[in-house]
């Protein structure tokens, strides 16, 4: 035998060794009973994907058809807390009224509900499950309704449960998705009305002196100005990109320089590939203006406000760093109050650092105790503020 032959035959067993492995795993791995859990899984994700925005007409009329799949029974409808059929699928829609019915009582009783209906023209027997969906701390979210054509067992109102109780999961977390929004967009607030009432004062009494001896000047601030506190009030959005915070804390920082004059240096070197990073919006401003207030102002000779942001390979590091007169680092505990007082001198000294657990928390809360503030910060030795977020995070955008 040539070797040229005896090459091509173990080339065919090999192959051949390598198919049959193949088949032997294939039929291991997808086995009738494998199959079925893929198919049910996949069916349930396509349903939770339409929950995850709450119970609406639109969501339910999305989850239905595939409520209706997974449990596979003749009909499913999904009402609301008032009974009312938000989405049907399947044939008897004449039983829609005794669904809603039933769907009251199940919302009322805060328990599973069964009606049998034989009012049909071939006299079939027609049974409806109203399920409650119930939401831990919540209550009841709505009705899941479930027809089968004969007398539902302890197999099918076990499923019918179980499929209700991944309803209402997915409704709870839609529920909690929109209490951290709502907690984002009163948080965004609260930092607002924290901007300090002494800046607006100051910057308007700064373009008042400049309306006589310089009207171009004063032109300017006043746009300057407008641009600041529309970015600063905007309704769009919880999140910004750097490049427009940066933006915003330039035009900020020409108020303040316009008022204090060159007694306050700025510094800044951003890496243009994290321009486009996104971060919570107003995440930084407040720490430059904590910076001015509390770092350089109380020294009569100014200072220097230097900000960097630089790519530290899959995060963002900015750093908000000033010269001035420092504090104690007790005195900035996120856990503790964002005003404090302290005496010297016989004097009182408010120590108002502007939204700084404010801004910790929300950096926190959207990437994770990995990342936030970390200050720097003595007596005499200026602060360094640090901020680090990811350059990208699946499901945080502007």
């Amino acid at each position: 035998m040539s070797t040229n032959t005896v090459l091509s035959v173990a080339l065919v067993l090999i192959v051949a060794s390598a198919i049959f492995v193949s088949l032997r795993i294939r039929r291991v791995v997808t086995t009738p009973a494998e199959r079925a859990v893929h198919a049910a899984l996949s069916t349930a994700s396509l349903a939770a994907r339409a929950l995850r925005g709450g119970l609406t007409e639109e969501s339910a009329e999305q989850a239905a058809p595939h409520l209706h799949a997974l449990i596979g029974c003749a009909a499913v409808g999904i009402a609301d807390t008032d009974g009312r059929v938000l989405a049907w699928t399947g044939p008897h829609t004449e039983l829609a009224g005794p669904f809603e019915a039933a769907a009251r009582q199940a919302v009322d009783g805060g328990r599973r509900v069964l009606v049998s209906d034989t009012s049909g023209a071939d006299a079939q027997v027609l049974v409806i499950v109203a399920q409650p969906l119930i939401v831990e701390d919540s209550g009841t979210a709505g009705v899941l309704g479930v027809v089968t054509t004969s007398k539902p067992g302890p197999g099918l109102l076990g499923a019918v449960a179980e499929v209700a109780r991944y309803v209402s999961g997915q409704l709870e977390l839609a529920e909690l998705d929109a209490s951290r929004a709502r907690l984002d967009r009163a948080e965004v607030l609260a930092l607002r009305a924290q901007i300090s009432p002494h800046f607006i004062y100051n910057a308007l009494n700064t373009i008042a002196s400049f309306v006589r001896t310089d009207p171009e000047r004063a032109r300017e601030l006043v746009l300057e100005f407008a641009d600041f506190t529309r970015y600063s009030f905007r309704s769009a959005g919880e999140f910004t990109v750097l490049s427009e915070e940066l933006h915003n804390i330039d035009r900020y920082l020409t108020l303040e320089r316009a008022r204090f004059g060159d007694s306050l240096q700025v510094k800044l070197q951003v890496a243009p590939e994290v321009l486009n990073v996104v971060l919570p919006f107003l995440a930084l401003q407040p720490l430059v203006e904590n910076a001015v207030r509390h770092g350089l102002a109380p020294n009569v000779a100014g200072g220097t406000i230097t900000i960097v942001a630089a790519d530290e390979g899959t995060d963002c590091v900015i750093t908000i760093e000033d010269d001035g007169v420092g504090m104690d680092p007790d005195l900035l505990r996120f856990g503790a109050l964002d005003a404090v007082e302290r005496s010297g001198g016989g004097a009182t000294i408010e120590i108002a650092h502007v939204g700084l657990a404010n801004v910790d928390d929300r950096l926190r809360a959207a990437f994770g105790n990995d990342y936030g503030l970390v200050v720097e910060t003595a007596p005499g030795s200026g602060t360094k503020v640090f901020v680090r977020v990811p350059k990208f995070r699946p499901g945080i955008e502007v």
